[in-house]
């Protein structure tokens, strides 16, 4: 049985105290809400922090709002998201997103803010401390008790996926933001020092171990959905071996208004799974302005594969994977054309 290492707990009695314990704790602090991707990390060694700070039962972080739009805490559970009226509604993206998830039990811990936040995935990575060790480790996880990554004959830590590569590979394995992206959400981050607000694609960088740009001592606290009407269509698609259970190895969300004559007005399509960040792809726009006909779609489809990287750092053949890109973009797009 893996067992976390020792730690300390405080639970957080507001969003401010818990930015204050989470400056104060320095980079020995983690935040812990559902726990569903820091408790196993933490078992593996991969993330051992010595102060764990428990948001979940803070009710500011707890709850879903109208108002122009909606606005949906950190600490809202997976299955809270996927099961409200509004936000299968107005969000189907959102909805079927949190939905598609692992499984219900970890659904009913799991938050929105977590998964938003969650941490990077790889071969390499995610395994027991003991299989780590047997390949000298990697740069996102060097071992810990005196281990080290393994390194290159230039002393540089090593990337197994790509073993000449300065950075790490690990993959974005987050369903949500896709989703989200392609919705043009927004986020708020709160710290000690006070609050922001911007948009969810400025969250991410392209780096397996630097993944997102919100300091340290930053608390995602809401999520805000801009208002939308009955002329928006989303959805999402997500690829994997099995279900349920296992994470995406590919993510496509798409989110097109139309209007009169069933001419794109706006267009937003999202890859997740294929790079370390979720990838808003730039033709988007290039559905603006017709209608969504059948080789409009297979047009885009082409361009937006060309976006996919994935490598041989998740589950299935990376080569057989980026193949799939195309036939996801286009099926995501074809349900939304056939939906109005």
């Amino acid at each position: 049985m893996m067992r976390a290492p020792d730690f300390r707990y405080h639970a957080a009695r507001s969003v401010k105290d818990a930015a204050r314990a989470l400056k104060d704790g320095g980079p020995d602090a983690m935040l812990i809400a559902g726990g569903t991707d820091l408790v196993p990390n933490m078992k593996r060694r991969q993330q051992t922090p010595a102060l764990v700070i428990g948001i979940r039962h803070l009710r500011e972080l707890r709850r879903i709002r109208n108002g122009s739009g909606l606005t949906i805490g950190g600490a809202v559970r997976l299955s809270e998201v996927a099961a409200d009226r509004r936000v299968l509604r107005h969000y189907p993206a959102l909805a079927r997103a949190a939905g598609l998830v692992a499984t219900p039990q970890i659904r009913n811990l799991g938050t929105l803010g977590g998964n938003l936040c969650l941490d990077t995935r790889c071969t390499y990575y995610n395994q027991t401390y003991e299989w780590r060790q047997a390949i000298n480790f990697c740069m996102k996880a060097p071992g810990s008790n005196g281990g080290h990554a393994c390194t290159s004959p230039d002393g540089t830590s090593i990337c197994w996926v790509a073993t000449s590569s300065p950075r790490c590979w690990a993959v974005s394995s987050t369903d949500t933001a896709p989703a989200l992206l392609a919705l043009g959400a927004r986020i708020t981050l709160v710290s000690s020092d006070g609050e922001r607000d911007i948009p969810l694609e400025e969250l991410y960088a392209d780096d397996g171990m630097a993944y997102l740009t919100k300091s340290a001592d930053e608390i995602l606290t809401a999520i805000y959905l801009p208002p939308a009407d009955g002329a928006l269509r989303s959805t999402y698609w997500k690829l994997r071996r099995r279900g349920s259970f296992d994470f995406p190895v590919l993510g496509v969300a798409a989110a097109v208004r139309f209007g009169a004559g069933g001419v794109v007005e706006g267009a937003r399509v999202v890859l997740g799974a294929v790079a370390s960040r979720p990838i808003l792809v730039p033709e988007s726009a290039s559905l603006v302005g017709q209608p969504l006909t059948d080789e409009a779609i297979e047009a885009f489809a082409g361009e937006a594969s060309g976006h996919a990287t994935p490598l041989d750092n998740t589950d299935l053949y990376y080569a057989w994977r980026k193949k799939m890109v195309r036939q996801y973009v286009a099926g995501a797009l074809r349900e939304l054309q056939t939906a109005r």
